[in-house]
């Protein structure tokens, strides 16, 4: 029987160390975590009760580039002096920070309705809360798939 030990010669060592050293300049994906955002949301309004519904949160199911993904936020709210949306806030689990924007109302905005231009650092399912001018909060989601993230760590 014969054994055969294989040793790596120097130039396959210099091609594994040069394959390492590259390896680390690869960007990485900076994102939060789920923890991070729900503490944002305690930071923001406490333990109070949020309830899935009269936030609407339209995103397109498939962004090919997340650095420029469109999404339009209604809420169903009549915006009158007794019953309007006082705060919109969108959160994200996988950016770098959560919190992606803060929308401030009032009864003069006139509708509920907000449409921007987010980044998004890879597929992930987008929270919106709706703090309403009684203290209530309302929240919706929705989710899409991201295939080039936009949030990355040089």
């Amino acid at each position: 029987m014969t054994t055969h030990t294989t040793l790596l010669s120097r130039r396959t060592m210099l091609r594994l160390g040069a394959v390492s050293v590259s390896m680390l300049m690869i960007p990485r994906v900076a994102a939060a975590t789920e923890d991070e955002m729900n503490e944002a949301i305690r930071g923001m309004f406490g333990d109070r009760v949020i309830t899935e519904g009269r936030v609407n949160v339209d995103l397109p199911p498939i962004a090919e580039n997340g650095f420029s993904v469109p999404i339009d936020i209604s809420v169903d709210s009549p915006m009158t002096e007794d019953d309007y949306v006082k705060q919109i806030v969108v959160l994200s689990p996988r950016n770098p920070l959560p919190v992606l924007a803060q929308y401030h109302l009032t009864p003069m905005s006139g509708r509920a309705d907000v449409s921007a231009r987010i980044r998004l650092g890879g597929t992930q399912s987008i929270r919106v809360i709706a703090e309403m001018n009684d203290g209530t909060l309302w929240s919706g989601a929705k989710q899409t798939l991201v295939t080039l993230a936009a949030c990355v760590i040089d």
